[in-house]
C-alpha cells in the first residue's frame, strides 16, 4: 500500500509541465501525461511515475520519469536528508552503479507544495512488499531456478554498491557531530529516533535491544557508505536481473555490514516474521554471507550486532508507520507501535521475550 495521495494530481501535472519548460529552456511543446503511483511498496515517500513528451531542435522526444517528493505531511524518519540523496544518486550513476538516472533537484517548495527530484523510469519491476514476494506475486509464481537467479543478481547489484562505496567519495554524508566514525554516527542517529518516535511511550523490544547494542559495540567502527535499505524489495527487475536500486532515505556512512545485517534481517522478516516459508531458490543466510565476503572481499564481522540494529531501526520505523496510519486513519491494530513482526522478531534475537498485549 503506497502512501496516500498528497496532492490533486491534475494540479501537479499542470506544475510540472510548467516547471520543465522553465528548467529545460531548450525544449519546448511539453505534454505530461496523467500521475500514477507505483503499487505494493512504499510508505516513506511520495513517488510520481509518468512520460513526458516535447520538442527538442526540431526533433519530437518522449521519456518515462519518476519524481520523487520530500515528505511534507508527514515523515517517517526523524532526518530526511532530501538533497544528499540526490547527491548519492548522481555520484553512484557516475560510478556505474545500478540507480535510476538522475536529473534536476528542485528545492524549491514553491513548484509542488516540497523540494522533488527528477530521475529516468527504469523499466522493471520491484518484489512486492504488501502482500510480500514470499505470500504471492510475480516472484512466488517464478520457477525456483529463476529465483536463484534473480537472488544471484540481486547479491550482485548490492556488492556492486559495496565496491562502488570503498572506491566513491561520500564524505558528504558526514555528521560528525554525532561521533567520530560513520557507526557511531548512526547508533547517535537511532538513539535520538527512537527517543523521537516514542513520543514518552515504553518501547520495551526496542529499548532491549539498545542497551543490548550499547555494550557489544565491535571494535572496528567503519565510515563507509550504507545504502541503509538494502533488500530485494526495493530493486527493479526485468526478468531476473537487477536494474536499479532503489529508496536511499536511509543512506549513511554506516558501512557495508549494516547493509548485510538489514538484508538478512528483513529476509527473515519477510518470510519467518510473518508466518511463511522462504521461497525455494532463494539464497541462504549462510550463501549470503559468502557470496557477499566472496564478491566484495570485505570480512562479514560482527553479524548478530549488525542484525540486532537491523531490527532496531526497523522496530523504530514500524513505530513512526503506525502513527501514520493512526494519523490518516487508516485501519491499523492499535498495539502496532510496540507489537509487530518486527519487534517478535527482534525479541527472539534478543532471547527476551515477545511484547504482551494489554489486557482489556
Amino acid at each position: 500500500m503506497p502512501i496516500p495521495a498528497q496532492r490533486d494530481l491534475d494540479e501537479a501535472r499542470q506544475a510540472i509541465e510548467r516547471w520543465l519548460s522553465d528548467v529545460r529552456p531548450e525544449i519546448s511543446e511539453v505534454h505530461v501525461s496523467e500521475l500514477s503511483a507505483p503499487e505494493g511498496t512504499g510508505y516513506s515517500n511520495e513517488t510520481l511515475l509518468f512520460d513526458a513528451s516535447w520538442t527538442e531542435s526540431g526533433t519530437s522526444r518522449r521519456t518515462s520519469l519518476v519524481l520523487r517528493v520530500k515528505p511534507d505531511r508527514f515523515r517517517v524518519f526523524m532526518e530526511d536528508d532530501f538533497a544528499l540523496q540526490h547527491q548519492v544518486l548522481v555520484e553512484l550513476g557516475r560510478l556505474g552503479v545500478r540507480v535510476p538516472p538522475v536529473h534536476e533537484l528542485e528545492e524549491d517548495p514553491e513548484i509542488l507544495g516540497a523540494p522533488f527530484f527528477l530521475m529516468t523510469r527504469v523499466p522493471g519491476r520491484a518484489p512486492s512488499d504488501t502482500p510480500g514476494y514470499n505470500a504471492e506475486g510475480w516472484v512466488r509464481e517464478l520457477a525456483p531456478s529463476q529465483r536463484r537467479a534473480l537472488w544471484l543478481s540481486a547479491m550482485g547489484g548490492l556488492c556492486e554498491l559495496h565496491r562502488a562505496g570503498i572506491a566513491g567519495d561520500f564524505g558528504f554524508l558526514a555528521k560528525p557531530e554525532r561521533g567520530p566514525t560513520g557507526l557511531e554516527q548512526q547508533l547517535r542517529y537511532y538513539e535520538e529516533g527512537l527517543e523521537w518516535a516514542a513520543q514518552g511511550r515504553p518501547q520495551p523490544v526496542a529499548e532491549a535491544a539498545w542497551e543490548w547494542l550499547s555494550s557489544h559495540i565491535p571494535d572496528r567502527r567503519p565510515t563507509m557508505l550504507s545504502w541503509g535499505d538494502a533488500r530485494i524489495a526495493n530493486m527493479l527487475f526485468d526478468g531476473t536481473e537487477c536494474r536499479a536500486l532503489l529508496d536511499w532515505e536511509m543512506v549513511s556512512l554506516g558501512g557495508p555490514e549494516m547493509d548485510l545485517g538489514w538484508w538478512l534481517f528483513l529476509d527473515r522478516y519477510s518470510a519467518e516474521g510473518m508466518g511463511l516459508q522462504r521461497l525455494d531458490g532463494l539464497g541462504s543466510r549462510q550463501e549470503t554471507i559468502d557470496l557477499w565476503q566472496e564478491q566484495t572481499g570485505l570480512v562479514a564481522a560482527d553479524l548478530e550486532f549488525y542484525e540486532i540494529f537491523a531490527g532496531l531501526r526497523f522496530a523504530v520505523v514500524m513505530t513512526r508507520l503506525a502513527q501514520m496510519f493512526q494519523q490518516w486513519e487508516l485501519p491499523v491494530d492499535p498495539e502496532m507501535e510496540t507489537d509487530n513482526p518486527v519487534t517478535h522478531l527482534l525479541a527472539d534475537l534478543l532471547g527476551i521475550s515477545r511484547p504482551r498485549r494489554a489486557v482489556q
